[in-house]
């Protein structure tokens, strides 16, 4: 279901009154907190594979809190996060999710970076009866726990949803593909995704011409690059995740193959924009550092601080993007039950959450569809001249912007 651009700045406009901007911060304050700080506890992968996402989430996170204190905190008390490094492993997410709550006993949950890491937490949060909002989840068939509330808005399906919104891209241009290559981690949820394009991909009359997996950590691109040179195929869909997406791009560029078109599930975006390459590459996003998604006050805010952090902390990037803009809705979704419901207690906040829909800088999120999913608020995005544009729908198109096919 597509979110109307005009309603969602008016309805951002409305939910940002109370939060406007003085100098760099991202609201004006409303008096300092006070009491007992309300720890909230969670992990990132601050180091491993999956670091380079993880430390948007982390720097999001920051902002954030830091923000959230200058206006008072949460119920008048300031706002702690009790962060941890999980190192990209998910048993080493799950001894810590069990760490923060029986041993730190932190009152609330925000959840870590990645489904494997996700899923662990979940089923920690499960045992305790803890609400656990998180950002990032990749299988939503996967989320059965009731008190798990996800904040990245691509809807119950995307492993369908996704696909047909790239082809439905496409199908508006010259160039629909006829022909594609399917090259895919076996990380879950990138590898959950790709299997259900594969079957859109037929349903919708296009050739596969490659299928080809890789076991996550991988680094030897060489010979995936080759194959793909071999069936030449109109469009490439990589499902990578992080850095992956480069290395192919650096295999195909040694063996002189420039790829029509290319599709990367979750790539480390700011990285990718560093490869000349990456020209006309595609993604999926929630939400771009460009109108309209920044005619809103919170997020043109949010944007220009994560700019100048990220900058700050030599970050390859400095856009806001799907990442950051998901890991800042998180931060939203608990903010607003805390404030509506007056409460730490994670059964009245999870009910809260189910009856209610919450405004955050994607889009206004709802939490009744299937595992707690909602609309699918996803765009398709495009490196167009060293930038990440969103392209499609048109009317959440970055000004002037089309989608290039070829």
């Amino acid at each position: 279901m597509a979110i109307d651009r005009r309603a969602f700045v008016t309805a951002m406009g409305a939910a940002g009154a109370g939060m406007l901007v003085q100098g760099s911060a991202l609201a004006q304050s409303k008096g300092q907190p006070k009491g007992e700080p309300i720890r909230i506890g969670g992990t990132l992968a601050l180091t491993g594979p999956l670091a380079a996402t993880g430390l948007v989430h982390k720097l999001t996170g920051e902002i954030y809190i830091e923000d959230l204190n200058k206006r008072g905190g949460l119920l008048g008390r300031p706002v702690e996060w009790d962060l941890k490094d999980d190192q990209s492993k998910p048993d080493i997410a799950r001894t810590l999710y069990e760490q923060l709550i029986t041993s730190d006993k932190v009152d609330l949950l925000i959840g870590p970076y990645a489904t494997g890491n996700i899923l662990s937490a979940m089923g920690v949060a499960q045992r305790h009866e803890k609400m656990l909002v998180h950002h990032t989840f990749g299988i939503p068939k996967l989320a059965k726990y009731e008190r798990q509330f996800p904040a990245w808005s691509f809807g119950p399906t995307p492993e369908t949803s996704t696909p047909n919104l790239l082809l439905d891209a496409m199908a508006a241009t010259p160039h629909m593909p006829k022909t594609v290559a399917v090259v895919t981690s076996k990380f879950p949820s990138v590898h959950f995704v790709s299997i259900g394009a594969r079957d859109v991909f037929k349903k919708r009359g296009i050739k596969e011409v490659l299928f080809l997996e890789w076991d996550f950590g991988n680094r030897d691109f060489g010979p995936i690059a080759g194959r793909i040179k071999e069936a030449n195929p109109d469009l490439i869909w990589v499902g990578g995740l992080g850095l992956e997406g480069n290395q192919l791009l650096d295999a195909m560029k040694k063996i002189d193959y420039a790829p029509r078109n290319h599709f990367y599930l979750y790539p480390a975006s700011g990285p990718m924009l560093k490869s000349p390459e990456a020209n006309n590459a595609m993604s999926v996003t929630i939400f771009e550092s460009h109108a309209p998604f920044t005619d809103n006050p919170i997020a043109a805010q949010f944007v220009k601080e994560y700019a100048a952090r990220a900058k700050q902390a030599n970050m390859p990037d400095t856009a806001v993007d799907t990442q950051a803009a998901a890991s800042f809705s998180a931060w939203q979704i608990i903010e607003a039950a805390v404030t509506a419901t007056k409460s730490l207690d994670d059964k009245v906040l999870s009910d809260w959450l189910k009856t209610h829909t919450v405004d955050t800088i994607q889009g206004q999120l709802r939490f009744d569809g299937p595992g707690n999913f909602g609309n699918d608020l996803s765009k398709i995005k495009q490196v167009q001249e060293g930038k990440w544009l969103t392209v499609w729908p048109a009317n959440w198109a970055a000004p002037g912007a089309k989608l290039r096919t070829f």
